[in-house]
């Protein structure tokens, strides 16, 4: 990852410059991650019991 584009990111998850000095880069990741996959809409299976013992 570019710097620019870790800096687009921060803008887009409305970090201030202040902000990102209590931050990692990782966690900005993560966050932009998780907030990409908030807008999937295939998340149609929910597992049961059943599921969770198979595993």
């Amino acid at each position: 990852m570019t710097t620019p584009l870790f800096l687009l990111r921060c803008k887009q998850l409305g970090f201030s410059m202040t902000e990102l000095d209590l931050l990692t880069i990782g966690l900005i990741n993560d966050m932009f991650t998780e907030r990409e996959n908030d807008d999937y809409s295939g998340w149609t299976e929910i597992a049961g019991q059943d599921d969770f013992d198979q595993f």
